[in-house]
């Protein structure tokens, strides 16, 4: 049968999906180009958010519309089970911790196929030459406003010598940028006796010219194993790049979330990072909106961009979750005054943003070459995963000397030398 996988939300989900497709090869079936052509449509769902939820249910009607035999996997499929079984009664559902049931569970539905497991497609989630690896599920935060965690559980860090193999097996498919990620990748390891620095020197000992880029961090975890990784960080394979939410510039709120630190700790170790790697790219996240959010507390989290400087901050409005501490939380907050801190927080984070990318116009940096672009230009990353669009046709995976020309709050404009 034909397949394809469909993914949504954050890059761990999509090197599942990854993964998911190489099962459904594995099997024998045929990877299609799109859900439209397909047999089978493997939904790889995200419920991070309402409106993300949303999205999901409304694609669950269209795809039954089209008479696809659909199979759930990603969040929805352990947090929201009692939704897609309504609405999909006889239909495979197969949460993140069950991935390794899916070849039998699929073999029992449907058989096995008669392709060879080399064709190529099948998924919505390749892209150029990058690879995914996931080398954890779940965290060991306790946030009141988190959904995910009641999908993917409590931290279950894979073995370093699996996550290694995929390594290599990515580098000789000729991938040049490996991303990789967990729900909390500092974290990675505490449960078996290890680290993140430790794995990603056991990656970097592998010969060739490559780009790591490591996921989002919590700060909690992260403090744990800041020195040695800033360390590690100083291997060029590596991008400088720094992904950690702080959702909040107000203790009180932070309080409130379940997040362990405060914005005096959050700034402390941001600065700490910079003395290490004044190159570094700092990406961020803020919840405009939280229940008990005062007008002091939206305040103190536009400081803190102030202070901080990120070069990018994801804002998203509280959307309360089913199941969560946050749901019933007393002080929730209009829908318009959230709506008005998010854009206010939005308009600080570019201005702080173009303000750090012009500094680097007029310079030459090294760049790797990850994606098409638009009308005829091409997607390249700094060392430090900054995003520059640059004119011509050249080959993805090829490394190249760019003329930093130009510059927007988003991405930088060069030119190949």
């Amino acid at each position: 049968m034909r397949f394809f996988v469909e993914s949504y939300g954050c890059t761990m989900n999509f090197g599942e999906g990854n993964d998911i497709a190489e099962k459904m090869r594995d099997l024998g079936h045929s990877p299609s180009d799109s859900a439209a052509d397909a047999d089978i449509v493997i939904l790889n769902t995200c419920t991070v958010v309402d409106v993300t939820e949303r999205k999901m249910i409304d694609r669950i009607s269209e795809l039954k519309k089209m008479n696809k035999e659909i199979i759930v996997t990603g969040c929805m499929a352990k947090a929201q089970t009692s939704r897609i079984s309504i609405r999909l009664p006889n239909s495979l559902i197969i949460p993140p911790r069950s991935y390794d049931s899916l070849p039998e569970r699929v073999t029992e539905r449907y058989g096995t196929g008669a392709g060879d497991g080399t064709g190529v497609g099948g998924t919505n989630t390749e892209a150029g030459t990058a690879a995914i690896i996931p080398i954890a599920q779940g965290c060991l935060g306790d946030c009141t406003y988190c959904i995910t965690r009641f999908a993917r559980g409590r931290l279950s860090s894979y073995p370093e010598l699996i996550v290694t193999d995929r390594f290599v097996d990515a580098l000789k498919r000729g991938c040049k940028e490996i991303l990789i990620t967990a729900q909390d990748t500092a974290c990675y390891g505490f449960d078996i006796g290890t680290t993140l620095p430790k794995l990603i020197r056991r990656l970097l000992s592998v010969e060739g010219e490559y780009r790591i880029r490591i996921g989002m961090m919590n700060p909690e975890s992260l403090h744990r194993i800041l020195d040695d990784l800033m360390d590690v960080m100083r291997d060029p394979r590596v991008y400088k790049f720094i992904h950690m939410p702080v959702q909040s510039g107000s203790d009180s709120i932070l309080r409130r979330m379940g997040r362990r630190y405060t914005s005096s700790e959050f700034i402390e170790m941001i600065g700490s990072i910079r003395m290490s790697h004044d190159d570094m790219t700092i990406s961020t996240d803020m919840i405009s909106g939280f229940p008990g959010e005062t007008g002091e507390d939206h305040e103190k989290s536009l400081q803190l961009i102030r202070t901080v400087s990120p070069d990018i901050v994801n804002i998203t409005r509280f959307s309360p979750r089913p199941g969560t501490e946050a749901l019933s939380m007393d002080g929730q907050i209009h829908g318009r005054t959230s709506k008005e801190r998010s854009r206010e927080l939005t308009e600080m984070r570019y201005d702080e943003a173009e303000a750090r990318n012009r500094a680097l116009v007029g310079k030459t940096v090294r760049v790797l070459i990850t994606e098409p672009g638009k009308k005829g230009t091409m997607i390249a990353r700094t060392g430090s995963y900054k995003q520059v669009i640059v004119p011509g046709d050249i080959a993805l995976g090829a490394f190249a000397d760019a003329e930093i020309v130009d510059c927007g709050p988003s991405h930088l404009f060069g030119r190949v030398r």
